[in-house]
């Protein structure tokens, strides 16, 4: 098995979290996230539609692999409750609000995908997995969240990307916006 390269992001704001901290790994696809975050003493739920890139999750200690259609009409982790929310190179919006009234009380968001101005180098190109600019910041403000940190912009790799850590508390050291 080769070993999956952690995001930056991740790895720079997940040292927030506390010790067995509940995660969601949403679209997590093979599981690399979740690996590490799992690695690190927390319990991941790895969830993703596709059951053969969740099969190599079978039996990862800390890690419960979970096969869920995440754009059916029913939210099937609805009344769910996590500490972290991570999502990574993936955008439904109309599920945005849902994930963060996921977060339990103090609970991160961090996310991570493409914006506007990635088609250029390859895809996703199109308009409906394309973050608008300040989307994410938009996101954190119609639900009270704190944001840590936020980015977006062109990155390694090369891609455009927007990233955010955002807090429910603001003991997270966030700005309300």
């Amino acid at each position: 098995m080769t070993i999956a390269r952690i995001s930056s992001w991740l790895a720079r704001h997940a040292e927030r979290l506390p010790p067995g901290s509940r995660v969601l790994d949403l679209a997590c696809g093979q599981g690399g996230h979740s690996r590490w975050l799992a690695a690190r003493g927390h319990r991941v739920v790895a969830v993703d539609r596709d059951g053969e890139a969740l099969a190599g999750l079978a039996g990862v200690p800390g890690v419960m692999p979970r096969q869920l259609e995440l754009e059916g009409e029913d939210w099937p982790l609805a009344g769910e409750s996590y500490d972290l929310v991570l999502v990574s190179r993936y955008l439904y919006r109309p599920r945005l609000d849902a994930l963060v009234q996921l977060l339990a009380p103090g609970g991160l968001l961090i996310y991570e995908t493409f914006m506007t101005g990635h088609e250029r180098f390859g895809r996703p190109s199109r308009p409906d997995f394309l973050l608008q600019p300040g989307e994410l910041l938009e996101l954190a403000r119609r639900n009270g969240l704190f944001v840590i940190a936020f980015e977006q912009g062109e990155t390694e790799g090369p891609a455009r990307m927007q990233r955010l850590c955002a807090s429910r508390d603001p003991a997270g050291h966030g700005v309300r916006l």
